[in-house]
């Protein structure tokens, strides 16, 4: 089959590009600068549905892999940047997709949908813009495309792994932190952690059955504690984390969100609930139960 990958020259865009052709599959890649095995340069942001019917001419599949920042500090409201970043492009994208006729599409998702189903009562949407814009981007994605272009959805938790020079994007203050000298603390809570490489197999099983469905995915669940444990390990300098207590991570966070109040700014993830979401146990289940020594050692090697 022949894909077009939509920011082919990321971390995870990388290795969904090369399980695909490993698979014999034909792949095309789209990213905004150029490097090296980037077929076409498109902001996908400014693209009208005219420009990427082109692109998509011809083909079975396409894939949705750039990723967004919400942690970026921007003026309020953001609620329409986040929107005509996130949400719009991906629909345009989709638009031009079914009129092409093709059969198969996937975008790369967050974990924050997947907990937004199994804990309504956290109430993510109304809590954070990007939440909303990722539920947004699905829904209107899939609705544009309609019955005939099934589109999975790959929702991520943190990502490990290397392509080429890229790593995650996360990994440097964290492994900056290991490497120095100051002590390593970390509150209660924990996160669901993925490989690259369980992602590409993923996405690209997805992509060959043609699934239009939510897929959670995660290698090992790991506590704070133990995230840091492993990246100080990964950066040659292994020693005890300490618990920061809830208490204090409560306290603080809330001061971020009126730090952004007086300069009349906002991100994504909202500070004054973002303790809601560190000192949750972000797990998915089941896991793949896949070790993931060598992506943290991947990952956090050139970052010391």
């Amino acid at each position: 089959m022949r894909f077009l990958v939509i920011g082919g020259s990321g971390l995870i865009g990388a290795h969904i590009t090369a399980l695909l052709r490993s698979r014999g599959h034909h792949v095309t890649t789209v990213a905004r600068t150029p490097k090296p095995g980037v077929d076409h340069l498109l902001d996908l942001r400014s693209a009208s549905v005219d420009t990427l019917r082109p692109l998509l001419e011809g083909l079975d599949g396409v894939v949705y892999a750039t990723r967004s920042e919400e942690q970026h500090p921007l003026p309020k409201p953001i609620y329409p940047q986040f929107r005509h970043d996130m949400v719009d492009p991906v629909v345009r994208l989709f638009t031009a997709a079914r009129a092409e006729s093709l059969t198969r599409g996937l975008i790369l998702g967050s974990y924050y949908t997947y907990f937004d189903r199994r804990h309504p009562e956290w109430r993510l949407r109304d809590r954070h813009v990007y939440v909303r814009c990722r539920l947004e981007q699905a829904a209107e994605s899939r609705a544009a495309a309609g019955p005939s272009l099934p589109i999975a959805v790959i929702e991520l938790p943190f990502v490990l792994g290397r392509a080429g020079a890229r790593v995650p994007n996360w990994a440097g203050p964290p492994a900056r932190w290991a490497a120095s000298r100051a002590p390593l603390l970390a509150p209660p809570g924990g996160t669901a952690v993925v490989s690259a490489h369980t992602v590409a197999e993923t996405a690209v099983d997805a992509l060959e059955k043609s699934s239009g469905a939510h897929i959670p995915i995660a290698d090992q669940n790991l506590t704070w504690s133990e995230l840091l444990t492993d990246i100080a390990r990964a950066v040659g300098r292994p020693r005890k984390v300490h618990r920061l207590p809830a208490a204090l991570i409560r306290a603080s966070l809330p001061a971020g969100g009126l730090f952004q109040s007086l300069t009349r700014k906002e991100t994504g993830v909202t500070p004054a609930h973002f303790a809601d979401l560190v000192l949750a146990n972000l797990f998915i289940e089941p896991t793949t139960g896949r070790s993931v020594e060598a992506a943290f050692a991947e990952s956090f090697a050139a970052e010391i």
